[in-house]
């Protein structure tokens, strides 16, 4: 897994709670926690980390994962802005990662193996996106998608019936975006 990864989860550990409770994270996962954004890292860095987090928190690790999604998107937009420049809503936005984000992230990070995602735009209502990843980190693109729609100023009703951590071979997640309800969460 490329160092940005666990670089992006110190950003947002870090920003939420302080160093301390990152340098505790590490001492807990037992893990050096030096990491370059080019360098390469064992995916079981990221589950251990996962994992302290979830034992000290008493949350689930796909919950931990998630809440990381969400929190580190916003470090992407204002990282990447010209991923999100060109977009004024989620979908557009998502349907975007095969074709332009992922080809930009192996071209920035030699040896990167981002999930691959199909797409059913069939419906208006409905973005059925399917999710293939090796690590199963499909929690994580239910975060980066909650955390885009957040950005483009949107709610997002995400309902994940297949998964490869059940089992499936790909996870199927249908994605239904709507504008956030006026004056709610005020």
């Amino acid at each position: 897994m490329k160092g940005i990864i666990f670089n992006l989860l110190e950003e947002v550990v870090t920003q939420g709670h302080g160093e301390e409770v990152w340098d505790e994270l590490l001492d807990a996962a037992q893990v050096d926690g030096v990491f370059t954004s080019l360098g390469n890292y064992p995916d079981e860095d990221l589950f251990k980390l996962v994992g302290a987090a979830s034992a000290a928190l008493n949350q689930t690790p796909d919950t931990i994962v998630r809440w990381f999604g969400v929190q580190a998107l916003p470090l992407l937009a204002h990282k990447y802005p010209a991923f999100f420049a060109k977009h004024i809503a989620t979908r557009p936005f998502v349907l975007t990662l095969n074709a332009i984000i992922h080809p930009e992230v192996r071209k920035l990070y030699p040896g990167a193996e981002p999930p691959m995602f199909d797409f059913d735009t069939s419906s208006p209502d409905v973005l059925v996106m399917g999710y293939y990843s090796q690590r199963k980190l499909c929690a994580l693109a239910e975060g980066f998608v909650e955390g885009a729609a957040a950005h483009f100023g949107e709610r997002v009703r995400i309902v994940h019936g297949r998964c490869m951590q059940r089992g499936d071979s790909s996870c199927r997640l249908e994605l239904s975006f709507s504008a956030p309800v006026p004056g709610a969460g005020e």
